[in-house]
């Protein structure tokens, strides 16, 4: 009889450890992905002259 009780609790145990462990994954796994913007080419060469025009020397005056 010890045996039987001992399995049957084992079972419910291990179905609420099983069951837990999903719950948390379902909260700390995000259902949609985030919302970052996919890299374009237009967007990578409009970061890249932006990034020249603000770097590019100017000459100095001539006198």
């Amino acid at each position: 009889m010890n045996d039987d009780k001992l399995k049957i609790m084992l079972a419910i145990l291990s179905g609420i450890i099983f069951s837990l462990i999903f719950i948390l994954l379902a909260f700390i796994l995000p259902l949609h992905p985030s919302k970052v913007p996919a890299k374009t080419m237009d967007s990578e060469l409009q970061k890249l002259s932006k990034e020249y025009r603000e770097n590019k020397l100017v000459p100095p005056p001539k006198p």
